[in-house]
């Protein structure tokens, strides 16, 4: 089984990229899964299953959707076995722009909006700069000046990734998608692999529930601003 992990910023357009580059590949109905990663909620599962996908979605709630994911994917892996998937593709929403969600030896593809304005890639941490493959969605909206200045930053954030611009609507763009997607590794598990990156660390009074503020309730991971006079 192929896997492939798709993550990008909230309303991005991950899920029309994933449904279109699906269709383009072409491959039988069924034989493609999807395992959606939120927050608090989704209604990405209402389309996937439109077109017939096998497709299960996890909330994470009050835990960070990084810590989710991990804790949960090797079992998603299984769930795609045993479905007899030929493709499995796991969707993250990046809430944080520390969000690290992907794994050494699995193509990774991070999706972002050419409308969040041109010095977003800048701030986006390893969710961008880790990607195999940037795909910049709704680049169709705004010029060629923005696309150009858009792509650039992206490669000041990551050198090694292929930028491909991708119209959700249309499907303009996913061939090229669909090629490296048949190219992914095949892998029969995840166990003793490892993220590219560490996750984001936080170990603290409020992470178990604390809501008062002041220095006397908080305690574990901290850190301080210093402000000048």
């Amino acid at each position: 089984m192929k896997m492939i992990t798709v993550a990008g910023p909230p309303s991005s357009g991950k899920t029309s990229v994933i449904l279109k580059t699906i269709a383009t590949l072409g491959l039988p109905e069924g034989s493609v899964g999807v395992v959606k990663f939120d927050s608090l909620t989704s209604f990405d599962h209402n389309r996937y299953g439109e077109s017939n996908m096998p497709v299960q979605t996890g909330f994470a709630g009050k835990i960070c959707p990084d810590h989710f994911f991990v804790s949960n994917i090797e079992e998603a892996v299984s769930w795609g076995k045993r479905k007899g998937l030929s493709v499995l593709i796991t969707e993250s929403a990046g809430l944080c722009n520390r969000c690290s969600p992907y794994i050494k030896g699995i193509l990774s593809v991070c999706v972002i909006d050419n409308l969040s304005g041109v010095n977003t890639p800048r701030k986006i941490g390893p969710m961008l700069k880790y990607a195999d493959i940037v795909v910049v969605t709704k680049g169709d909206i705004v010029s060629q000046a923005e696309r150009e200045v858009f792509s650039f930053n992206i490669k000041e954030v990551n050198s090694n990734a292929k930028v491909i611009f991708v119209n959700g609507i249309t499907g303009q763009g996913t061939f090229m998608l669909a090629k490296s997607f048949s190219e992914a590794t095949e892998i029969d598990t995840l166990k003793d692999r490892t993220l590219r990156f560490t996750m984001p660390a936080a170990i603290c009074s409020y992470c178990t529930g604390e809501t008062r503020i002041g220095d006397f309730y908080q305690m574990g991971m901290l850190k301080r601003m210093e402000f000048e006079e």
